[in-house]
């Protein structure tokens, strides 16, 4: 299967860079807006069959266009949603506080999936909810799928489950807002990523274009 992770459209929060988890959450920014209906051209090459987004209002909202210009619906799924911030939520993503917040969610990509977000989720939880929609996708036959979902929780679970990103690569290459990494795989045979946010991913132990460490989320 064909899987494109797609990031939400700019928010309220994004622009003032919060920790902004919880459902249902704000909308989308007019910038936001315009990127989500720049989607469907944008992606106008996928052949995709079915579009996922999360219970968060923010990627319903940039997932619609695209799924009317195929004449599907949206599918709604909890298990994509951002990874919960407990209680550092509405914290900005760049403080002290703010940042325990991404060194805990790639400490889960790298394996140690036993530490939780204070008030929030741990590892082994978030990553089995993000897979469980995955398994769906995959089971449901179609051959190219776009998921909706957040920065945070598309980076951590590309980390932890594509044979040719690492916790460093992720980490380095915080994702705009619409932006895109596509991965070809199946849950049973592993997963590699293709592209992320349009540049082509090398394969596993070479290295990958420059980046500088960005602790993102939303």
């Amino acid at each position: 299967m064909r899987l494109l992770l797609i990031r939400h459209g700019q928010t309220p929060s994004n622009v003032h860079f919060l920790l902004d988890t919880a459902v249902p959450g704000p909308g989308l920014t007019e910038l936001g807006e315009r990127q989500a209906a720049a989607l469907p051209e944008a992606l106008a090459g996928e052949d995709i069959e079915a579009v996922y987004a999360s219970t968060l209002i923010r990627t319903q909202l940039t997932a619609a266009p695209l799924a009317a210009a195929r004449g599907l619906d949206v599918i709604v799924r909890d298990g994509i949603r951002e990874l919960s911030a407990g209680d550092l939520e509405m914290l900005p993503g760049d403080s002290e506080r703010g940042r325990l917040y991404m060194r805990t969610a790639f400490a889960w990509a790298a394996g140690d999936t036993a530490p939780r977000i204070p008030g929030g989720e741990n590892g082994a939880e978030a990553l089995a909810r993000y897979d469980a929609v995955v398994a769906e996708a995959a089971g449901s036959g179609a051959g190219t799928v776009a998921l909706v979902s957040h920065g945070a929780a598309i980076r951590v679970w590309t980390a932890a489950r594509a044979d040719n990103v690492d916790v460093p690569f992720a980490a380095a290459r915080a994702l705009d807002n619409t932006g895109v990494v596509v991965l070809e795989g199946s849950p049973s045979d592993g997963w590699k990523a293709l592209t992320w946010q349009g540049t082509v991913v090398a394969p596993a132990g070479d290295s990958g274009p420059a980046g500088q460490p960005v602790d993102a989320t939303g």
